[in-house]
């Protein structure tokens, strides 16, 4: 299982459409962009040119996944948490402003015409991954039931968005003690029960992950996993994101911004 290959790649210079706060730590980036980067998949990422906040200077430039693309409109979003050089310049950004953006990069997400329903897991920044899956299971008849993990309710992230598109939400958090493994390995046991899981897709917890491993195995259900992991160039070149994975009991190492960033669930060492 392994999604589709890379699509063209290019470097623009985008227009800030819009840039606003979501809620206390995650801020959501509206660009408008012409091909390839509207066209961009689930689970693609882009390299961003940030803009350098005063007194620092950012040398790389900055992997993020996308959070939505529309061909239609020309625009590309990004939904991201301020951590470090790199999104703290990201934050100066006003509407009208430029951005550099080099991409889509990367495998992303693949859907299967015979698939029936899937099971979205993500937590943290791994809710930013995972919401391009709602719009293209929709367009693809296939159901989503979207399992979103954070430490408390009002740093959930991509909820409505899901909910626009038709698929069933929960939410689990540290706060109300809800988002452990046991819990949430709980919680997919009943979904597993009540049929119509065809797949796991996942990204932003390897704890998480380990769980949904576990239950692929016995339940004989496949998944893909989005990994999140420091890149310099994006491009494969540079080696600096590689990882192992397990290849039928063979550790082999693979690229993540080349290989993936998606890969096949059972394949990934958490």
């Amino acid at each position: 299982m392994h999604g589709p290959a890379p699509t063209s790649v290019a470097t623009q210079q985008a227009e800030v459409l819009s840039h606003d706060a979501l809620n206390a730590e995650y801020r959501h980036l509206v660009l408008r962009a012409g091909a390839p980067a509207s066209g961009a998949l689930p689970g693609q990422f882009f390299q961003l040119l940030c803009p350098a906040p005063p007194g620092e200077a950012p040398f790389l430039r900055r992997p993020m996944s996308l959070y939505g693309a529309d061909p239609a409109s020309g625009t590309v979003e990004f939904l991201y948490k301020v951590t470090g050089a790199g999104t703290r310049g990201l934050a100066t950004l006003s509407a009208g402003d430029t951005l550099d953006i080099m991409g889509p990069l990367g495998r992303g997400f693949a859907l299967y015409p015979a698939w029936r329903g899937v099971v979205a897991i993500g937590r943290g920044a791994g809710l930013a991954t995972l919401a391009p899956i709602a719009k293209a299971a929709r367009a693809a008849g296939i159901g989503v039931t979207a399992v979103l993990s954070a430490r408390r309710p009002e740093l959930v992230v991509s909820e409505s968005l899901f909910r626009e598109q038709g698929a069933r939400v929960i939410t689990v958090t540290d706060q109300e003690g809800t988002s452990g493994p046991a819990h949430v390995e709980r919680l997919l046991r009943g979904l597993i029960a009540e049929g119509g899981v065809d797949a796991f897709l996942t990204c932003g917890s390897a704890r998480l992950l380990r769980v949904q491993q576990r239950l692929g195995r016995e339940f004989g259900i496949p998944g893909q996993v989005a990994l999140e992991q420091q890149m310099a160039c994006g491009l494969g070149m540079c080696f600096c994101c590689v990882r192992d994975f397990n290849e039928g009991g063979e550790i082999v190492h693979k690229r993540v911004c080349w290989d993936g960033p998606v890969f096949d669930m059972l394949e990934a060492v958490a």
